[in-house]
């Protein structure tokens, strides 16, 4: 197997990215040929020009191969995005059989629904990635399963928990005396999931520290409602006050109730024990921050946070280092090499072998079920 990296400059994309993942020869154990490995934003095939543009030159024939593109996302992730599209159609111009795109990080997956007046961009992203040729694509844990129906061909998106509960298992001292915690509703069925694989108990919090995505209206109420001054004149000599008009004539709408969160809870005995909140993505901590002092003061002694996509922006290593929370490991599917330097506390998991496998597996034509094994439905 010949093993390819196309290059990008210094001043596109930091060189520890080359470190996220690393696959090897025998790793891969290809048995057959025309196979070929890319990375999108390791080192020079891509470049970079004056006003900012990328440009792709493939140096040897793509015919009739399967190429795997290896695209980590970076702080840049638009950038990120631009590269892989320019470099999908640039191979689909070549002829390529198939091209297969491996994202353990799938960008914008949190923008998966409708808000307010916004776009589900998720969708729109999977539209892109289908019409500048991708034919597969391999990712891990997606913030939302249906995701994968954005896609008009095969995603595998492979799961970072066997990993996570092996890290509990073995690094975790007294782990036998910990509860899985849910720091939302919505995180409920995952966090039961570890919970039930570790034979351990399980917590869920909720109330004005769970996540602010739940907060955001679904807003699918244009046209917006008119000012208390209008009155409608769809039926003659019918005035209805402004809060019951509709569009229709004679039709009066219920007043909506005002969402109000109620104090803080936590469902679930943390007292004495050492409390291990479960997500897919930690990003802006805030909010771990915040459950990690609720569950300190209802008696955890203990705080670890595991989370496969440890994307950590801003003052995320700061606020980390000093909080209540003891550890945060999160996989090696984004690149986190600076805030581990800012902050002890951050520890990573390597999940390389998983997407080597897949890549292997994929191009040989065997089944992936074996990666999927023991993985729970809600997981």
């Amino acid at each position: 197997m010949k093993l390819f990296l196309l290059k990008i400059p210094r001043n596109l994309v930091c060189h520890s990215h080359t470190s996220t993942f690393s696959y090897s020869h025998s790793t891969m154990n290809i048995s057959k040929s025309g196979y070929r490995v890319f990375s999108a934003n390791s080192t020079t095939a891509c470049t970079e020009l004056a006003k900012k543009i990328t440009e792709v030159d493939v140096k040897e024939s793509v015919r009739g191969q399967d190429i795997f593109i290896i695209q980590t996302i970076p702080r840049d992730v638009n950038t990120a995005i631009m590269e892989l599209l320019v470099m999908a159609y640039a191979l689909k111009t070549n002829c390529a059989k198939n091209i297969i795109g491996v994202i353990p990080y799938f960008p914008y997956s949190k923008q998966c629904k409708m808000r307010k007046r916004g776009s589900i961009v998720c969708k729109l992203l999977a539209s892109m990635l289908a019409k500048a040729g991708l034919t597969h694509i391999i990712t891990m844990d997606l913030h939302q399963k249906e995701i994968q129906g954005f896609f008009s061909f095969p995603v595998d998106n492979l799961r970072a928990s066997p990993f996570l509960l092996q890290y509990i298992q073995e690094e975790i001292p007294d782990y036998r005396n910990a509860i899985i915690v849910a720091k939302s509703p919505s995180a409920a069925k995952r966090a039961q999931s570890y919970a039930e694989r570790l034979r351990l108990g399980l917590a869920v919090m909720h109330g004005e520290a769970q996540c602010s995505e739940s907060d955001m209206a679904d807003g699918r109420h244009s046209p917006p409602p008119m000012s208390s001054g209008r009155t409608t004149s769809g039926h003659p000599g019918l005035e209805l006050p402004w809060r019951h008009q509709a569009s229709f004539p004679g039709i009066e709408l219920p007043i909506m109730m005002a969402k109000e969160k109620p104090p803080i809870t936590v469902v679930g005995d943390v007292g004495g024990r050492i409390a291990i909140i479960v997500d897919d993505i930690i990003d802006d901590v805030e909010d771990f921050v915040a459950a990690a002092e609720i569950l300190k003061e209802r008696g955890a002694y203990k705080i670890y946070i595991m989370a496969t996509h440890g994307l950590l922006s801003a003052e995320a290593p700061r606020l980390i280092e000093e909080s209540a929370i003891d550890e945060v490991v999160v996989t090696n599917t984004v690149p986190h090499e600076v805030q581990k330097l800012q902050c002890p506390k951050i520890k990573t998991v390597d999940v390389s072998m998983i997407l080597a496998e897949a890549i292997r597996r994929i191009h040989n034509g065997e089944s992936m079920a074996y990666l999927f094994r023991n993985i729970t439905v809600d997981d």
